[in-house]
């Protein structure tokens, strides 16, 4: 495994921004914790696209060879991270060739990932949409709500919705669970 280039560990609080858009810099380990990944917009809005978790190795569109960070990364609760020093990393990846299958595996799971963020876009109802992207967050985070974390812009970015939809959304979820307790 490529371990030699981890120069440190760096702590997070909720909302420290660990790169920015534009930026060059190391690679990134997560230990814990979870990021968005946003993405500034010439008129100034920001469109979320990512959400990182523990065990990634990012920026993805880095592992193999450098190039700018293509996003802004937020941490969404505190967070632990690996800095990794890329031109050891890119230079021990020359030396041995055989560590590709690491990022062969690393690039593999986030492909998973997402297969399984595209299955929660293409759900049929608004309602399965947002209760699965709650769910899968619940197996990150357990107990803390998703609304906790992103706005319900960010949530509708995430899924295919309207923010005004995502509100109506948890506003019904809310009154559900009222109505049974």
């Amino acid at each position: 495994m490529l371990t030699e280039w981890r120069v440190y560990i760096v702590h997070l609080h909720k909302g420290d921004i660990l790169f920015r858009q534009g930026e060059d810099g190391p690679l990134y380990r997560i230990k814990s914790g979870l990021f968005k990944i946003v993405r500034l917009h010439e008129d100034g809005s920001l469109f979320l696209f990512n959400i990182i978790v523990p065990g990634e190795m990012i920026p993805h569109h880095s592992l193999i060879s450098p190039m700018s960070y293509h996003g802004t990364a937020i941490a969404l609760t505190d967070c632990e991270v690996e800095v990794v020093h890329a031109a050891g990393w890119y230079r021990q990846l020359n030396e041995q060739p055989a560590q590709y299958r690491e990022i062969a595996a690393l690039l593999q799971d986030k492909l998973r990932m997402m297969q399984q963020r595209i299955d929660q876009l293409t759900r049929t109802t608004p309602i399965d949409k947002l209760e699965q992207l709650q769910q899968w967050f619940a197996s990150y985070l357990h107990d803390i709500p998703i609304t906790d974390l992103l706005t319900q812009d960010e949530i509708g970015q995430l899924i295919g919705l309207r923010r005004e939809t995502v509100n109506r959304l948890l506003r019904a979820q809310a009154k559900q669970q009222k109505d049974s307790l």
